[in-house]
């Protein structure tokens, strides 16, 4: 399963918010809703936080194996 976990630690890393992606970057409230409810998001929007951010893939996804 993907985990959208480091995502938000990078957020909070680089004293970033929703906020700032939404209304100063133009980034889609849905796909942060997608992202915080465990949906999937395209690795177009992957690459756009990877250069907002200024990060790496793994500083916004990781994998997480199932338990099942």
């Amino acid at each position: 399963m993907i985990s959208y976990q480091p995502f938000y630690q990078t957020l909070k890393e680089k004293n970033l918010t929703e906020y700032y992606l939404i209304f100063k970057q133009g980034f889609s409230s849905n796909t942060l809703y997608r992202m915080k409810h465990g949906g999937t998001i395209t690795t177009k929007t992957l690459d756009t936080l990877c250069f907002i951010l200024d990060c790496d893939v793994d500083a916004i996804i990781s994998y997480e194996r199932d338990s099942g």
